[in-house]
C-alpha cells in the first residue's frame, strides 16, 4: 500500500505541474463559463416560463452561438482522459525510468495502480471544480439555490462524469501498455474516439433506413421501429450510453422521453409526462447505461494491469 501511495503523490505532483493539465483546466473552465453566460442569458430572457429545476438550467441550456454545459462536457471528457493516459507507461518504458523503477523496492501493480488513481484524481477535480463554480456563479445570479433533489443530480453528474473519464483513461492507458510509441497509443485512442463520437451514429442511422425505410406516409410503428434500430446500434458507444444518462440525470422530463419514445408514444398525452421524474425514478432509467460505463471503465483497467503484469521489462 505504502508503494501505491508513493507513486499516487508523485503522479499527482507531476499532473499538477505540467503545461498540459493548466491548458485542459483552462480550456475546460473557459467552456464551462462561456455555456453559463449563454445559460444565465437565456433563462432571464424565459423566466416567465422556466418552472421547477432552475438550477440544473445552468447545465442543460445552450443558446445559438455556443452549446450547453453537458454538450461540452461530453466532447472534453474523453480528452482529458486520454491525455492523461495514452502515454502511462510507454513513455516511461522508453525513457528507461521503469526498469530503475521496479528496482526499487515498489511493487509492479504499485506502478499502474498509482498512475490510473493520480490521473482519476486529477480528473475529478478538474470536472467538480468546474461545476462547484458553475453552480456558484449560478446561485449568485440568479439568487435561487438548489434543492436537495438538485443537489442530488448534480452529484450523481459527477459521478457518471468520473466513470465515464476512467473508462477512457483505462483505454488510453491499454494502447499505452501495448503499444511502445507514445504517437501510436495516442493516435489509436482519438481515432477510436472519434470514431465511436461521430462515424457511428451516421452508421446506425444508414442501417436504420436501409432495415426499415421511412417514406412520407410512414406510420408511427416504422418510426418507433427505424428509431429503436437506430439508438440500438448507437449505444455501442459509450458515448450515447453518457449523453443519454446525464440527460436523463439533468433534464428529468425531456430525457426520459428521449430514451424511451416507445413509452411516451404509448402515454402519450398522460399528464405523468409533465411532471418530472424523481431522483430514484430518474436513476432507474439510467441504471443500464451507468452499469455498462462503469463495466467498461473496468475491463479497460484490468485488461490493461494483466498485460503489463505479463510484460516482461528489460533494463536500459
Amino acid at each position: 500500500m505504502r508503494s501505491i501511495l508513493t507513486v499516487y503523490r508523485k503522479e499527482l505532483s507531476d499532473h499538477f505541474s505540467s503545461n498540459k493539465f493548466l491548458i485542459l483546466l483552462a480550456l475546460i473552465y473557459i467552456a464551462g463559463l462561456s455555456s453559463t453566460y449563454v445559460a444565465l442569458t437565456n433563462i432571464r430572457e424565459a423566466a416567465s416560463s422556466v418552472s421547477g429545476n432552475v438550477f440544473l438550467y445552468l447545465f442543460t441550456t445552450g443558446g445559438d452561438v455556443l452549446p450547453s454545459f453537458i454538450t461540452f462536457i461530453s466532447f472534453f471528457i474523453p480528452i482529458i482522459g486520454i491525455i492523461f493516459g495514452f502515454d502511462a507507461i510507454n513513455s516511461e518504458k522508453n525513457s528507461g525510468n521503469l526498469s530503475r523503477l521496479l528496482s526499487q523496492p515498489i511493487y509492479r501493480d504499485s506502478v499502474i495502480n498509482g498512475k490510473f488513481l493520480a490521473g482519476i484524481t486529477t480528473l475529478t477535480i478538474i470536472i467538480a471544480s468546474i461545476v462547484i463554480i458553475i453552480s456558484g456563479v449560478g446561485l449568485f445570479a440568479i439568487g435561487v439555490p438548489p434543492n436537495s433533489q438538485e443537489i442530488l443530480r448534480i452529484f450523481f453528474f459527477i459521478f457518471i462524469c468520473i466513470f465515464y473519464g476512467g473508462f477512457w483513461m483505462g483505454l488510453a492507458i491499454l494502447f499505452s501498455v501495448i503499444m511502445d510509441k507514445t504517437a501510436a497509443s495516442i493516435l489509436t485512442s482519438i481515432a477510436i474516439w472519434i470514431f465511436l463520437f461521430l462515424f457511428l451514429g451516421i452508421i446506425a442511422n444508414a442501417i436504420a433506413n436501409a432495415m426499415v425505410p421511412l417514406a412520407d406516409n410512414a406510420t408511427i410503428a416504422d418510426q418507433i421501429k427505424n428509431y429503436s434500430i437506430e439508438q440500438g446500434i448507437s449505444r455501442i458507444s459509450p458515448a450515447t450510453l453518457f449523453t443519454e444518462a446525464i440527460t436523463v440525470i439533468l433534464l428529468p422530463v425531456e430525457g426520459a422521453i428521449l430514451v424511451n419514445p416507445v413509452a411516451y408514444q404509448q402515454y402519450a398525452g398522460s399528464q405523468n409526462l409533465l411532471n418530472p421524474l424523481s431522483i430514484g425514478q430518474s436513476l432507474i432509467q439510467v441504471w443500464p447505461q451507468l452499469i455498462i460505463i462503469i463495466a467498461l471503465a473496468i475491463i479497460c483497467f484490468a485488461a490493461s494491469y494483466i498485460i503489463f503484469m505479463r510484460q516482461e521489462i528489460r533494463s536500459t
